[in-house]
C-alpha cells in the first residue's frame, strides 16, 4: 500500500510513520524540515501544509515516486498555550492554518486522485480536545473541533466513491509535542497564577501520557483493515471517561470538573 504521511518528522506522526513502514506499507513522509530523498526506510519531501505551492509540489513529487495513494494520513500540528484573552489573533490563525486547513489542502489534491482510481482511505488526526475543551488550549481546541466537523461531511460526500476517512483522537502521548510556545509569560498578567498550575498540569500529563509507538502501531493497523473505524480513540481510561461525561452531564459540573483538576482550588465556577 502506497501511504502518504504528513508532519511525519516528530511527534505522533514520526510515530505513526514509523509504524506504518514497520507494517510493509510504502511510505511517503512529508514535513518542513524534510528534503526530497530517502532516510530510515521511507521516502521524504519537504511539506509546508500552510503553502498551496508547497502541497502541490508535495502531491507531484509522490506521484513521481508511486502512481497512485491508497491512504493519506495526516498529522501536521502544532500547539500553543495561553488563555482566550491573550493569544493574539494571528497565533489563533496561525494553528488554524497548520492544524486544520493544511489537512483541507492536502486532502483537496489527494481526493480527485482517489475518486479516479475508485477509492482510497483518509486519517485525520484530531485530539481528545476535538470532543472537549480545557483551559489554555482554546486555539488548539478550536482547530481540533474544526477537523471533527469536516471529517464528518468528508465521510458522507466521499464514501460513494470509495473513499473512507478515520479521525485519530489521542489522549496524551508522550512526545505528542514537542514544544509549547506559551503566550503568557508576564508576571503582571490577571491570568499568571492559574496558567502556571494548569500549563504544569497539561506538561505532567503528556510526560506520563500513553506510549506513542503504539499508537503508530493502532493507526498502521487501522489503514490495514479492509474496512477503517470512523473514530480511532487512544487514550487513557479516565480521559474516555471525560469524553462520555461531556455528553451526558450538564454543561456547568463538566466545567467544575475539568476546572478543579488543571486549576486546583482556585478554580471558580458557576453552578
Amino acid at each position: 500500500m502506497i501511504v502518504l504521511v504528513t508532519g511525519a518528522s516528530s511527534g505522533l506522526g514520526k510515530y505513526t510513520a514509523q509504524a506504518l513502514r514497520d507494517a510493509g506499507h510504502t511510505v511517503i513522509a512529508g514535513a518542513r524540515s524534510f528534503e526530497l530523498g530517502q532516510a530510515e526506510g521511507m521516502h521524504r519531501i519537504h511539506l509546508d501544509v500552510t503553502s498551496g505551492e508547497s502541497v502541490a509540489a508535495f502531491v507531484k513529487a509522490a506521484l513521481a515516486i508511486a502512481p497512485r495513494v491508497d491512504a493519506l494520513v495526516q498529522c501536521a500540528g502544532i500547539l500553543t498555550l495561553g488563555t482566550c484573552e491573550e493569544v493574539p489573533a494571528e497565533e489563533y490563525r496561525r494553528i488554524m492554518e497548520t492544524n486544520f486547513l493544511g489537512m483541507v489542502r492536502v486532502n483537496q489534491l489527494v481526493l480527485p486522485l482517489m475518486r479516479k482510481q475508485g477509492g482510497g482511505k483518509i486519517v485525520m488526526f484530531s485530539s481528545i480536545n476535538g470532543l472537549l475543551g480545557i483551559p489554555f488550549q482554546s486555539a488548539y481546541v478550536a482547530s481540533k473541533h474544526a477537523i471533527e466537523g469536516y471529517a464528518e461531511c468528508l465521510q458522507m460526500e466521499a464514501r460513494p466513491f470509495g473513499i473512507q476517512v478515520c479521525l485519530v483522537e489521542p489522549g496524551d502521548h508522550r512526545g505528542g509535542s514537542e514544544a509549547y510556545r506559551n503566550r503568557v509569560t508576564d508576571a503582571d498578567s490577571p491570568y499568571a497564577e492559574a496558567f502556571a498550575k494548569g500549563a504544569a498540569v497539561i506538561r505532567r500529563d503528556e510526560q506520563n501520557g500513553s506510549d506513542p509507538s503504539r499508537l503508530g502501531r493502532r493507526v498502521a493497523k487501522a489503514v490495514s483493515r479492509k474496512r477503517m473505524p470512523f473514530r480511532l480513540r487512544s487514550a487513557s481510561a479516565d480521559q474516555h471517561l471525560a469524553v462520555y461525561l461531556h455528553k451526558l452531564l450538564p454543561a456547568w459540573v463538566n466545567e467544575k470538573v475539568l476546572c478543579s483538576y488543571y486549576l486546583g482550588k482556585g478554580c471558580k465556577t458557576s453552578t
